[in-house]
């Protein structure tokens, strides 16, 4: 077998957990291990969470790469992508945010026990997105899944700037308190037990587009960020490197089963609407 570049997860530490909403759960983070993280300007930045799997014994210092040579791929750890809700440096302390469904899942669960002094492993962080002062207004648009990384880009804001922000969560119960130095426009749409996204896409579409360079954010389900990818790039032929669109997760799929297939997805949406 081929020799893999070591990669060490960084170890943080729980420090405290806050129930925002009745789904949302923040766990923070710290730690002398923090202190290593290099995190530029984006604030889409996400961390790649290692959750060990029940009756395995991981090899200490818990590396991925050991750990992929010398353990069937059954026992490797779950790994589920989360945004950064909030980096703070100079601490060193890093929130991040789960939706949480009962006990559906891995990281929710796990956030809902977690529990001050827990460790906390992962890999990362990556990012690609961060406002830009050359837009002449902003559109922010995403579900509970893509809430963090909105609330830290309305935080990013340039001073003024004109933002238009969509968020679609299940009721009025998981509203949040957002802040934002530009001069931001937030709509909270509530599902009430309609399919994900639906109001979403009603939302943009019907909005009247303001004059001027656009630099859009839309993250969330699959399919609902697959339309609205179509409206802004196709329909209103808005250049894609004024977009960050991608899906961070895919209704019927577990975050395996859509890593696994995202790739493809993203490729045969890319040509459908490409061809259009």
């Amino acid at each position: 077998m081929a020799n893999r570049p070591v990669r060490a997860a960084t170890e943080a530490v729980v420090t405290r957990v806050e129930q925002l909403t009745p789904h949302m759960v923040r766990v923070v983070l710290g730690g002398e291990a923090l202190k290593s993280i290099e995190a530029g300007s984006c604030t889409d930045h996400y961390v790649k969470a290692l959750f060990p799997l029940p009756g395995v014994t991981y090899p200490e210092p818990f590396d991925m790469g050991q750990i992929r040579e010398t353990l069937p791929r059954a026992d490797w750890p779950a790994v589920r992508t989360y945004t950064i809700r909030k980096w703070l440096p100079e601490v060193p302390e890093m929130w991040v945010d789960f939706v949480v469904h009962g006990d559906e899942g891995i990281a929710g669960p796990w956030a809902v026990g977690a529990k001050p002094g827990d460790p906390f492993r992962f890999m990362g962080p990556g990012g690609g997105y961060a406002p830009s002062t050359e837009a002449a207004w902003h559109l922010l648009a995403g579900d509970e899944s893509a809430l963090p990384a909105i609330a830290a880009a309305l935080e990013g804001m340039p001073v003024d700037a004109p933002v238009r922000a969509f968020i679609e969560v299940e009721s009025a119960a998981e509203e949040q308190k957002l802040e934002c130095p530009g001069d931001a426009e937030i709509t909270w749409l509530h599902r009430d037990g309609r399919p994900v996204g639906q109001a979403l896409i009603e939302a943009v579409r019907g909005y009247e587009f303001p004059t001027g360079r656009v630099q859009a954010f839309v993250h969330g389900e699959a399919n609902f960020v697959k339309d609205l990818r179509r409206y802004l790039k196709v329909e209103r032929a808005i250049p894609m490197d004024q977009l960050s669109i991608s899906g961070y997760w895919r209704n019927g799929m577990n975050e395996d089963g859509w890593q696994t297939s995202k790739r493809e997805w993203n490729q045969q949406v890319e040509q459908e609407q490409d061809q259009a």
